[in-house]
């Protein structure tokens, strides 16, 4: 099996931005108003937009508004996160405006799902190790979180804390297999042997 072309994800490090709130949808991370799109380029903007905009398009208060969290890679939230209807344009709305992973108290299935196929860890611990961590971010929003997916650890300040990553999320990423996509395409020779093996499946050359 050949994964060259598919990044390991060991390691995400950055600033972190604090989401507070439990069963926050899909919906609300990127509005179905948004989603008539043929790519999924431009579509950071629209992020948790009916939160952030008034309909008037004024700033309403939100973490990702403010300049000191513009730059975050880190998204720290609460329960149930990603909620909802299994639409694939919530991740890419959070990885179009810069995150690269998620830490949480708990991750729809499918959302966590959505968020692997594009190689971010949705990493969970419990609700006080959640809730600090938020508290630390808007304190030291300059500061650096390293979420540790192969060790299963969150470090910042001078604290680290155990954390848990789904074991198939886990290996995905760590062994670089999380991109099926791009994993099927780099062994298309050995599907199409696999395929003409098969008597029922004709492939047009």
């Amino acid at each position: 099996m050949t994964t060259d072309d598919i990044p390991t994800v060991t390691h995400v490090s950055g600033t972190g931005v604090p989401i507070r709130g439990n069963d926050i949808d899909t919906d609300q991370i990127i509005p179905a108003r948004f989603m008539k799109v043929v790519t999924f380029d431009g579509l950071g903007q629209f992020a948790f937009f009916d939160q952030r905009f008034d309909d008037d398009d004024t700033q309403k208060a939100h973490p990702m508004n403010e300049a000191q969290f513009k730059d975050a890679s880190v998204m720290v939230v609460n329960s149930n996160f990603g909620c909802g209807s299994s639409r694939e344009h919530a991740p890419q709305a959070l990885m179009r405006w810069g995150i690269d992973a998620l830490v949480g108290e708990s991750f729809a299935e499918i959302f966590a799902g959505n968020c692997l196929a594009l190689g971010i860890p949705t990493v969970t611990a419990d609700s006080e190790t959640v809730t600090a961590l938020q508290a630390w971010v808007d304190e030291h929003p300059d500061g650096d979180i390293d979420v540790d997916v192969d060790a299963e650890t969150v470090t910042y300040g001078d604290q680290t804390v155990d954390v848990t990553v789904d074991d198939a999320q886990r290996k995905a990423l760590v062994d670089g297999v999380w991109d099926t996509t791009a994993l099927m395409k780099s062994n298309a020779q050995a599907v199409r042997e696999t395929a003409d093996s098969l008597p029922y499946v004709t492939l047009d050359d």
